[in-house]
């Protein structure tokens, strides 16, 4: 038994989200577990972002930032688009 309560019928995206191996129960947990997971998430992910600085160098602080150029860019668009 979990921690917290699923609605009785998620969405198709929350589905195929929640069916990811590894990120899919890190964001289950943050979605419908307690408050303060969120915050757990985000040092999780400083934490390996600043692992991938120690283990790659200038590239691993470069990249995750490149890679979220697209997802910033649609969330502007969202915005924008009200």
């Amino acid at each position: 038994m979990s921690a917290y309560a699923l609605p009785a019928q998620l969405t198709l995206w929350q589905r195929i989200l929640f069916a990811v191996p590894l990120l899919g129960r890190m964001i289950k947990e943050v979605a419908y577990g307690p408050a303060e997971n969120l915050y757990y998430a985000i040092a999780t992910f400083v934490s390996l972002w600043g692992c991938s600085i120690l283990l790659f160098g200038i590239p691993g602080l470069y990249l995750p930032a490149l890679a979220m150029v697209p997802v910033i860019f649609t969330l502007l668009i969202t915005i924008t688009r009200g």
